[in-house]
């Protein structure tokens, strides 16, 4: 009875819901690659490595050049790279691509934790100061409304990137001829290339962004909310991006529901010390929040028709 009091308490309590939208941002940058690429027809799970890469890099470069953008754009880079891989081993050689994105996340795990030890010893890297890291924004004016000031005009920039990028993938994918042809190989990869569309270079192109937007929010949670990197520290939350993207329907819109959801999950464990329930069993309620979902709707999605199936020219 207490614990349930507890957690009525934690809902009118701004700070509850400030937290919900800024871990809901966190996993919408993945998720919102993941339907890019999927719409394209290339299944990507390998977004946890992805932002565990990006990550690395932006503490690493942040705490090199002091330079909070170009550690930003290193994230960006670094997880572009992963993606690279993860196309070229499933759109050039048509590799399982649900193998290929677990051997990314391993690499990835493997390949930070050995850069850490031959960059900075067997010390972790240190803690990035408060003036090199991503900025909270706080809106003049706005932020003073009670209640919903501190929700939405006193966050970090990047969950304000987050809704422009949102937006723009929104209409992106089902406004503009781009977003049509990227949809069209998703659905039916001979027709789009009958109809003089390049099929592999649009499919590059979205398994790219996906990576590159993995690696944006890798850099958020290393320099925007950790302010250091920890091996390992992504802790699941590519799945649950990818798990966000599935309930949404491969639909941005969709996507950031679902995010919001496992992001209060997220903030009620972070609150932990104002509930009177194991911190064990809060530790759970992303997860589970993310097991309750997936049962509920994946029957019901229907994923693009060439979604995790490698295109052969002429093959029907």
């Amino acid at each position: 009875m207490n614990a349930l009091k507890d957690v009525l308490q934690l809902l009118v309590t701004p700070g509850v819901w400030h937290a919900t939208l800024q871990a809901g941002a966190l996993l919408l940058l993945p998720a919102l690659g993941g339907v890019i690429s999927e719409r394209s027809g290339v299944v990507n799970i390998a977004m946890e490595g992805m932002m565990l890469t990006g990550a690395f890099f932006a503490v690493v470069i942040d705490l090199a050049a002091h330079n909070v953008l170009l550690a930003v754009l290193g994230a960006m880079v670094a997880g572009g790279l992963m993606a690279l891989i993860h196309a070229v081993v499933s759109i050039r050689y048509r590799a399982d691509q649900i193998v290929s994105g677990v051997a990314i996340n391993i690499f990835a795990a493997g390949v930070t934790v050995f850069l850490l030890n031959r960059f900075y010893g067997l010390s972790d890297v240190g803690q990035v100061p408060a003036r090199d890291a991503l900025p909270n924004v706080t809106v003049p004016l706005l932020s003073d409304v009670p209640f919903l000031g501190k929700i939405f005009f006193s966050q970090n920039i990047m969950v304000y990137v987050a809704v422009v990028l949102l937006i723009a993938i929104q209409v992106l994918l089902f406004r503009t001829r781009l977003g049509l042809r990227i949809r069209a190989v998703g659905e039916h990869p001979q027709a789009a290339d009958t109809a003089g569309i390049n099929v592999y270079l649009l499919r590059y192109g979205a398994v790219a962004s996906s990576g590159l937007l993995s690696g944006l929010a890798g850099a958020f949670l290393a320099i925007g909310v950790s302010n250091t990197f920890v091996p390992g520290m992504t802790d699941g939350r590519g799945y649950i991006a990818l798990a966000a993207m599935i309930f949404g329907k491969w639909t941005p819109v969709g996507a950031l529901v679902a995010c919001l959801i496992f992001g209060f999950g997220q903030a009620v464990y972070d609150a932990n010390s104002s509930i009177r329930i194991s911190q064990y069993l809060l530790s759970m309620t992303p997860y589970l929040l993310t097991l309750i979902v997936l049962a509920a709707v994946v029957r019901r999605s229907s994923p693009p028709a060439a979604d995790g199936i490698p295109y052969v020219p002429g093959a029907e």
